[in-house]
C-alpha cells in the first residue's frame, strides 16, 4: 500500500486543486445559461431549488490510501497531480498499484441507513452519489466494465452495489436522489488509449483521426450512463462532472482552463439526455460548466457568488477540506456551515455539502456531530429556508434575507461566541410599526419601532447563543 510522507504535503496539494476548480467554475459565463423548456424538467427544477440543502459523497478506492481523488493518475505538472509512494517514480507502475487497491478494497462496515438517517435529521433534503469519478472505478455493478465494486473482495457482500444501496436507503428517507458519473474514464482504453499514452487529463488521441475509437468511448459511456438510469430506481439529478469532455465548439476562448483543451471530446449529449429522460422523465442534466441545454443548474464549486444570481445554481462544497477521506482532515465548524448555507440561500442557490466516506465504509465521526449540530439549528430556522425565494437587499451587513408569500424572513448572522443584543436593528428593510415581528426560537413577538427590535435580558439568555438568528417578519 503506498504511504502518504506527510498530511502537510497531502492538504496542500488538495488546496491546490480546490483553488485551481474554484477558479475554473469562477470564470464561467452564467449570463449564458438556457432554461430548460421540458414541462416535467422545469416541474422537478423548481422542486430541486425549494429543497435547498444537499448532501454529497465522493467515495472509491482512493479513500483506502487516503489520497485526492484519481488526480495522482493525472500525467499533468501540477500539484493536485503529484504521485507520492514507492511507485512514484514511475507513471506506468503507479498506474498499477493504483488500479491495485480495487484487489483489497472492502469496505465492511459499509451502512447507508445510518448515513441516510443523521442526513435527513441535518436537514439535507437531497443526495448526490459519485458513482464513478474520473479513475473509470465504477461504484455500480457495471457490466461494461471489470474495473468495478462487485469485482473486490466486497463482492461477496450482499450489498456490494454500493450505488443502488445508498441511494435506495436515502430515497427511503424522503430524499431526491443524484448520480455524479465523470465523462472522462482514465481506465478504459478507448479514452486512454494504450498505444498513445496519456499526455495530461484529456483523450490521449485526435478522435477526428480515430472515429471508430471514439465512437467505442461514447456508446461506453451512454450505455453506463443508461444502467444508472435503469437499474436504480427513481432518479432525479444525473451530475455530470469533467467540462473538458465537451464539443470543441462551446468552448470559451475567454476562459483560461477552456484554452488548453486540444480536440473535440462531443460525447453527444443530445442522445445520452434523450434516452435517460425516457426512463427518467423531467431527469435534471447537469453538465458542469458546458453551458446550454444540458446544464439544467450551474454549480460554482467550493465558493460562494458574490451577489444574487436570478439562475438556478448550487455552490458544491467540502465539509473539510479534501472531497475525498484524508485521515483527521480537519473540519468546517457548524457556526461557519450554517452561515455558508445562509449565504448561498440568501442569494438564491442551494448548498450541496461533501463528505467523504473512508475505506472501511464509514464516515469520521466528527462529520456525524456537525450534522447533528446543524440539524438542531434547523428544527427551529428552517422555516426560513425550505421553499422561500430570495428578498432583497438579499445579503446586507450581518443580514441574510428571503421570503415566502407574504412572510420575510431576516436571518442575524452571529459573530462566533455572540449573543443576540438587547437592541438590533434589522438592517436593508423598510419596516413599520403595525408588522408583526417575531423571533423563530420560542415564536416570540417582540417589540420593535421601524425595523429597531428590543428584546429582554430573559429573552436573550433564553435563547441562548446560536450561529444564526430567524426573525420573521409578517
Amino acid at each position: 500500500m503506498m504511504k502518504i510522507k506527510t498530511l502537510a504535503f497531502l492538504l496542500c496539494s488538495m488546496a491546490n486543486g480546490l483553488w485551481v476548480s474554484a477558479q475554473q467554475h469562477a470564470e464561467q459565463d452564467h449570463s449564458k445559461y438556457v432554461p430548460p423548456t421540458d414541462p416535467l424538467v422545469q416541474a422537478k427544477l423548481a422542486q430541486w431549488q425549494d429543497v435547498k440543502f444537499g448532501l454529497m459523497m465522493h467515495w472509491g478506492t482512493y479513500s483506502q490510501w487516503g489520497i485526492v481523488e484519481s488526480w495522482s493518475l493525472c500525467p499533468e505538472d501540477e500539484g493536485w497531480c503529484e504521485r507520492r509512494g514507492p511507485h512514484a517514480h514511475n507513471w506506468y507502475e503507479y498506474k498499477k498499484a493504483y488500479e491495485g487497491i480495487a484487489d483489497s478494497f472492502n469496505p465492511v462496515q459499509f451502512d447507508p441507513e445510518k448515513w441516510a438517517v443523521a442526513a435527513k435529521n441535518a436537514g439535507m433534503k437531497y443526495l448526490v452519489f459519485t458513482t464513478k469519478h474520473h479513475d473509470g472505478f465504477a461504484m455500480f455493478d457495471s457490466k461494461y466494465t471489470d474495473y468495478k465494486i462487485t469485482n473486490t473482495p466486497f463482492g461477496k457482500n450482499p450489498k456490494s452495489n454500493v450505488t443502488k444501496e445508498i441511494l435506495s436507503a436515502f430515497r427511503k428517507e424522503g430524499f431526491m436522489t443524484g448520480t455524479y458519473f465523470s465523462k472522462p474514464d482514465w481506465n478504459t482504453p478507448s479514452y486512454w488509449w494504450p498505444y498513445f499514452p496519456p499526455k495530461d487529463r484529456n483523450v490521449s488521441y485526435d478522435p477526428k483521426k480515430y472515429p471508430e475509437k471514439w465512437q467505442e468511448f461514447k456508446d461506453f459511456t451512454n450505455n453506463q450512463i443508461q444502467e444508472l438510469m435503469t437499474d436504480y430506481g427513481q432518479i432525479d439529478i444525473l451530475w455530470l462532472d469533467g467540462g473538458w469532455v465537451r464539443p470543441f465548439s462551446s468552448i470559451d476562448p475567454n476562459i483560461s482552463w477552456q484554452k488548453s483543451i486540444p480536440y473535440d471530446q462531443d460525447i453527444d449529449m443530445a442522445r445520452i439526455a434523450k434516452l435517460a429522460r425516457q426512463k427518467q422523465p423531467g431527469l435534471l442534466v447537469v453538465d458542469r460548466t458546458v453551458t446550454g441545454a444540458y446544464e439544467n443548474y450551474v454549480t460554482p464549486e467550493q465558493q460562494v457568488p458574490d451577489h444574487y444570481m436570478p439562475i438556478p445554481w448550487e455552490s458544491c462544497m467540502t465539509m473539510g477540506n479534501s472531497w475525498s477521506y484524508v485521515p483527521n482532515d480537519p473540519m468546517k465548524s457548524t457556526h461557519q456551515l450554517v452561515h455558508t448555507l445562509l449565504e448561498i440561500v440568501s442569494k438564491g442557490g442551494n448548498l450541496l455539502l461533501n463528505i467523504g466516506p473512508g475505506p472501511d465504509g464509514t464516515w469520521p465521526q466528527v462529520a456525524y456531530d456537525r450534522l447533528e449540530e446543524i440539524g438542531l439549528w434547523m428544527k427551529d430556522n428552517g422555516q426560513g429556508i425550505y421553499g422561500t425565494k430570495p428578498k432583497a437587499p438579499y445579503r446586507q451587513g450581518k443580514w441574510a434575507f428571503t421570503q415566502k408569500e407574504q412572510t420575510t424572513y431576516a436571518f442575524y448572522l452571529a459573530d462566533k461566541g455572540e449573543k443576540l443584543p438587547k437592541q438590533l436593528k434589522i438592517e436593508g428593510l423598510t419596516l413599520n410599526s403595525k408588522q408583526k415581528i417575531s423571533i423563530a426560537k420560542g415564536s416570540t413577538s417582540l417589540k420593535h419601532r421601524d425595523g429597531v427590535l428590543q428584546l429582554s435580558d430573559k429573552l436573550v439568555d433564553s435563547i441562548g447563543e446560536q450561529p444564526a438568528y430567524l426573525f420573521i417578519i409578517e
